[in-house]
């Protein structure tokens, strides 16, 4: 009996143990979406920090996971469709990207759909940034940093970093510089990232619980390609994001209505294909112009 109690513990300890723990830094982004308009947006992205990797999004969709869990499970429960449009804030950035320590590999991960199965593709990214660091140094909130300039994407980038928090890390594609990125903004100020603090995160999960519910439960694992593959198969997407599923919707099938709604599957379908289309058509002006621009020509 004995050996057997301290067999559980030593299970418990273990198991307690693997739970992973990750620190949540917060990036306020200020951002113009258009390129020929001045007027900005702002959002708070995150970059989540582990032992092997860092996670780079947009919080609107993580900072809404547990109440998103009570209202699906509550309509799993009465069986009654509620429109989901209504409960979920959309975010402003859809991609997530991925650094793999310790040699900092980058992947680039978007979600799109094959038919009605939700399916993650990325792409690698071996972009290395030439770093200049120079001898300015400024206080910003409560961290000193130092300046440092990089051309990237078409852009000039001024980042701001601390040698206080000793991570090589920042938001977006950034990283490579002696201390965490505190700040970082391109020249003319379409893209301006800010540190506004952070916190440590018990048992993390990067899956949100939405993206649980995805056929197989895999809503992070990933099927990397070519980038040249990548932007060739999410460009369509954008442009059509029921393509691969409309062939599969055949007419008394969105006759049909949502249970306890009035609201039909072809009211929902129409509906959830506008929300996507202004949803991406919302932002011409990409981080990234370099790359736009040769997508662009071809």
């Amino acid at each position: 009996m004995k050996k057997f109690a301290s067999l559980f513990l030593l299970t418990l300890f273990f198991a307690a143990n693997a739970q992973e723990t990750a620190n949540r830094f917060f990036y306020e982004l200020n951002f113009k979406p258009k390129k020929d308009s001045a007027r900005t947006e702002k959002v708070m992205m995150i970059l989540d920090i582990t032992k092997e990797k860092s996670i780079y999004r947009d919080y609107t969709m993580v900072a809404q996971d547990s109440i998103l869990k009570i209202q699906v499970e509550a309509m799993q429960k009465s069986g009654v469709f509620k429109d989901f449009s209504k409960m979920v804030t959309m975010p402003k950035f859809s991609e997530k990207v991925y650094k793999f320590y310790p040699d900092m590999k980058i992947q680039y991960v978007e979600r799109i759909s094959s038919g009605f199965t939700p399916l993650n593709i990325g792409y690698n990214d071996d972009t290395k940034l030439n770093w200049k660091i120079s001898n300015e140094k400024a206080k910003i909130g409560s961290y000193n940093t130092q300046k440092a300039t990089t051309e990237f994407g078409g852009r000039t980038w001024n980042a701001w970093f601390t040698p206080d928090i000793p991570l090589q890390d920042g938001p977006y594609k950034f990283h490579g510089l002696p201390g965490l990125i505190v700040k970082i903004e391109d020249d003319g100020k379409n893209y301006s990232w800010e540190l506004k603090g952070n916190k440590k995160v018990e048992n993390f999960n990067e899956v949100t619980y939405l993206e649980t519910l995805s056929p197989g439960g895999n809503g992070g694992k990933v099927q990397e390609v070519s980038r040249e593959k990548f932007t060739k198969t999410f460009t369509d997407f954008k442009k059509d994001p029921f393509a691969s599923a409309r062939p599969m919707l055949r007419p008394e099938m969105l006759s049909q209505k949502m249970p306890g709604s009035d609201m039909t599957i072809g009211d929902m379908v129409k509906q959830q294909e506008k929300m996507l289309k202004d949803f991406y058509g919302a932002n011409n002006n990409p981080i990234e112009i370099e790359v736009a621009a040769a997508k662009a020509k071809k």
